[in-house]
């Protein structure tokens, strides 16, 4: 497999022209990352070499300032989006969260974000971040290196599935696995907290039919479309052909999801892969705009 790929800045126009053609106001992406700079920088720097969590060459399509990565965003027609904030150790998730709470205050058409890690404490900043206005959760189990049924974390999810909060999970085995990865330990922790809005990320890749029978036994599971059926995913880890119909069988809960900046690739390819499926425009106005928006309550 070769671990080149084209990066088709040059395609951005055909954002707008996309979902025009959908009759939509826009779009709105569940899995963006904006992060403290030195943060983004170091992120950044793991992916130029290839981490072990990366595993491959994968070069950064919007490698821009933060003012110049919103005014991108914007200009595809985004009206929400995220801050993808994670830990990746104890003592940072309360500082990520202070940064991404004074970012979403402003960046109005960011969804305030938060995340959490096992630690001491967890509880009461999480409860913190809802009783301040935090929109979305994010939890990264691969990077995190953490088991989510970690008693310490058990009261989170608790508190998480009574607000109804979505929590926006990676925790599927892509791109590397993790200790912790696959659709074992998270449906653990929807047998304890079946009301928990959990977003899985990626539609969980590689594992996406474990994930999708995790979205039919659970109402409230959604699945995000971040980088699933890419030309640089379906590569290594392709979504099965006979499987595409159920995400019409789930197509409520189908939320459209970039991971921009941190694109291998032109941000129009993420949508265009969408139309591929032949699913229908219903499905791709939903999935695109109208889950979202019911989800967050966006005009």
């Amino acid at each position: 497999m070769s671990g080149l790929v084209a990066v088709d800045g040059d395609g951005d126009g055909r954002v707008g022209e996309f979902w025009r053609g959908l009759g939509l106001p826009g779009l709105i992406d569940v899995h963006t990352h904006f992060m403290p700079e030195r943060v983004m920088a170091k992120v950044w720097a793991y992916f130029d070499a290839a981490g072990p969590l990366v595993g491959r060459h994968w070069p950064i399509a919007y490698r821009f300032e933060e003012d110049e990565r919103l005014a991108v965003l914007r200009g595809f027609g985004v009206r929400a989006f995220t801050s993808m904030i994670y830990p990746h150790k104890p003592g940072m998730a309360r500082w990520l969260n202070g940064w991404a709470a004074d970012f979403a205050a402003r960046t109005p058409d960011c969804l305030r974000t938060a995340t959490f890690f096992p630690e001491d404490g967890v509880a009461a900043y999480v409860a913190e971040e809802l009783a301040g206005g935090a929109r979305v959760f994010k939890a990264h189990v691969q990077v995190g290196g953490y088991d989510p049924t970690d008693p310490v974390l058990d009261p989170v999810w608790g508190v998480l599935a009574e607000a109804g909060v979505p929590v926006v999970a990676h925790c599927g085995s892509g791109p590397v696995p993790g200790k912790h990865t696959g659709p074992e330990p998270i449906a653990r922790v929807l047998a304890r907290h079946p009301r928990l809005r959990l977003v899985v990320a990626h539609m969980g890749m590689p594992e996406y039919v474990d994930f999708l029978e995790l979205a039919a036994r659970y109402p409230r599971v959604c699945l995000d479309t971040t980088m699933a059926l890419t030309d640089f995913v379906e590569q290594a880890a392709p979504f099965p052909r006979a499987e595409r119909g159920r995400l019409l069988d789930v197509g409520d809960r189908v939320l459209f999801g970039s991971d921009f900046p941190n694109i291998p690739y032109g941000y129009a390819h993420a949508l265009e892969v969408l139309a591929r499926l032949e699913l229908g425009e219903e499905w791709l106005r939903a999935v695109c705009y109208g889950n979202g928006a019911r989800l967050f309550g966006v005009g």
